[in-house]
């Protein structure tokens, strides 16, 4: 199996309103590899970021049909992981830095 970055299982950010409002409660959700562990994740978002990590969990989205003009398409499947960090921590994605 190939090794991975550690910059390449965290793909980007996921900033909605329910995100958002999970981040009062120390939770930040990420997209990530389809094929990242949590135990990868946790390693990467820590080294990443400075943070501590108390839990993560892990959502699989699957791939939809979609019909477009009579033809059908595809929407993609990800994985996303939502991450809990220690109290008093946060991660600020507003700023880009």
């Amino acid at each position: 199996m190939k090794k991975i970055n550690y910059l390449d299982s965290v793909i980007q950010p996921i900033i909605t309103e329910k995100a958002t409002s999970l981040s009062e409660q120390n939770k930040v959700i990420f997209k990530v590899r389809n094929d990242a562990s949590k135990k990868s994740i946790k390693k990467n978002i820590e080294k990443i970021f400075k943070v501590n990590v108390i839990k993560i969990n892990t959502i699989t989205k699957k791939s939809k049909s979609k019909v477009v003009r009579g033809k059908i398409g595809f929407k993609k499947g990800y994985k996303k992981a939502m991450i809990t960090l220690k109290k008093g921590q946060s991660i600020d994605l507003a700023s880009g830095a």
